[in-house]
Parts: structure tokens; sequence; C-alpha cells
């Protein structure tokens, strides 16, 4: 099997981190029925989204300008 790499942009991998984060919680909860778990892992990847790019229209950056 080839080796596979991955190479993900800072803010990629921090939604990325969150998504894993909904995820994992979901299954904690018993949330995710055998065979669905492409689709909640989807669900949860939108999720993550969702509140980074909230977080980013909420918060200034010392480097941005409004």
């Amino acid at each position: 099997m080839a080796k596979q790499s991955l190479s993900l942009q800072p803010s990629e991998a921090v939604v990325v981190r969150a998504a894993a984060a909904i995820y994992s919680a979901y299954l904690i909860a018993g949330r995710v029925p055998e065979g669905e778990q492409k689709k909640w892992m989807d669900r949860s990847i939108q999720e993550a989204f969702y509140i980074a790019r909230t977080a980013d229209d909420a918060i200034q950056s010392d480097d941005e300008t409004w």
C-alpha cells in the first residue's frame, strides 16, 4: 500500500479538529447508526465550518481591518 499524505492549511486544520470533536460527541451520545458514519461525518464538518465562519465574521484578528 502506498503511503498517503495530507497537507492542510492552518484554517482547514482548525475545522478538522472541530469536526472531529463534534463527530466524536455524536458517537459518544449514540447518535450515529451503523452504516451512517459518512452522513454524520459530513454533518459534523458542515457544523464545524459554520462555527468557524461565524467566529470569523464576529471576531477581528490583529491583522484584519473592518
